[in-house]
């Protein structure tokens, strides 16, 4: 059994069901430290983290940093019952690796580790210094005490990240045929409008919240908040929740709340959106109070950059594919790192069955994954 599997196997049968870590962390932190890395575990509240690195700063405290980022908490596996084998029982079967985690995303987490012990191995003097920073914070609903809390520290105490690279799985059908150079801004709102409870029959007394809210709603879902760029899609706008009612058929409620959410690329700005939004509720004469909360800022690797190049150089050398350059899906905890300066590029296996029953990642990928993410850390720190 290959070194990649083996431990992607270990971390598998560690049910780390967010924030939980099972003994994740510890078990690659022994790994590393035997190979020479220095090793920090970091918790905040129920969250642990890992920090470890490997290499020198350098006299006047400049090298290049690398560093793998990655998550070892895993999402529920749904019923048990509907699995094919047990979601934290391991399981090969034609040539995959079943178990919740295996794609997202500790496959890749295990693929980094292997990576790093087998790059210092080879390079124990390499240039600059390589790092794997993870939590157990990523699937959480706040991720507020994960790589968010880490990247704080390194602001503070001025730890400068020149390259990231984030094991999602990215690719669509084979390892290696599309990347992620950026991820869009996230947006969420929590909407309370308010009315005035009364009977239907009678409904010159009262003020029904779902009725001053439609027009409003209907602009909003209709505006074109901007066109896009090269590198982002137009910004997205979605309901996600619309909740009123007492729960009797004869009673005009007196509050509705939503949840919308915006996607947004670089065109827009946090500020834009806020201002346009309550200008189309205070148009429509809506009673309304509005709570904002930003997830992420948008990011984006560079063209030309020299960690998009290497990366996009990998995918065509080893995995024979020229990958798609994508700054679509959802948001990663690379959006914490962006903003310290790094650039931030995401490849790792299929995303196809991340989340679902039966969720897996091929062997052969899977072995394939250690060397990819070792030629990525050769071409930056020893070319």
């Amino acid at each position: 059994m290959s070194a990649v599997l083996e431990l992607a196997r270990e971390l598998i049968a560690r049910p780390s069901l967010t924030p939980d870590d099972a003994g994740c962390q510890a078990l690659i932190g022994a790994r590393l430290a035997r190979a020479g890395f220095r090793v920090e575990y970091v918790c905040h509240g129920q969250v642990d983290n890992l920090w470890a690195t490997h290499g020198e700063v350098g006299p006047l405290g400049e090298a290049p940093l690398l560093v793998f980022l990655g998550h070892t908490d895993v999402v529920p596996s749904g019923p048990e019952t509907d699995w094919h084998s047990p979601p934290f029982v391991p399981t090969i079967r034609d040539g995959r690796l079943y178990g919740r985690g295996a794609a997202d995303m500790k496959g890749a987490v295990a693929a980094m580790v292997v990576a790093l012990e087998q790059f210092v191995a080879a390079r124990p003097a390499h240039a600059g210094r390589v790092g794997l920073l993870l939590t157990s914070d990523e699937e959480g609903p706040t991720n507020l005490d994960g790589v968010r809390k880490l990247a704080e520290r390194f602001r503070a105490i001025g730890e400068r990240i020149d390259w990231c690279v984030v094991g999602e799985p990215s690719a669509i059908s084979v390892l290696g045929d599309r990347i992620r150079v950026g991820r869009r801004g996230s947006l969420s709102a929590t909407l309370r409008v308010r009315g005035v409870q009364g009977h239907v029959a009678y409904a010159e007394n009262a003020l029904n919240p779902i009725h001053a809210f439609a027009p409003a709603l209907a602009e909003l879902a209709a505006e074109r908040w901007d066109d896009g760029n090269a590198d982002f899609p137009p910004t997205s706008m979605q309901v996600s929740n619309l909740h009123a009612g007492t729960g009797a058929g004869n009673v005009i409620p007196g509050e509705l709340s939503a949840l919308f959410n915006f996607r947004y690329g670089t065109v827009s700005t946090v500020e834009d959106l806020r201002a346009r939004s309550e200008a189309i509720l205070r148009r429509h004469d809506v009673d309304f109070q509005l709570e904002w909360n930003l997830s992420g800022e948008p990011f984006l690797a560079p063209p030309g950059g020299r960690l998009r190049e290497v990366v996009v150089a990998v995918c065509r050398e080893l995995c024979g594919h020229e990958p798609e350059q994508s700054t679509g899906g959802g948001t990663s905890d690379g959006r914490f790192i962006a903003p310290l300066g790094a650039e931030v590029v995401e490849i790792g296996p299929v995303n196809a069955s991340i989340h679902k029953v039966d969720e897996c990642i091929a062997v052969d990928e899977l072995e394939q994954l250690p060397a990819v993410y070792q030629a990525i850390a050769e071409r930056l720190l020893t070319g």
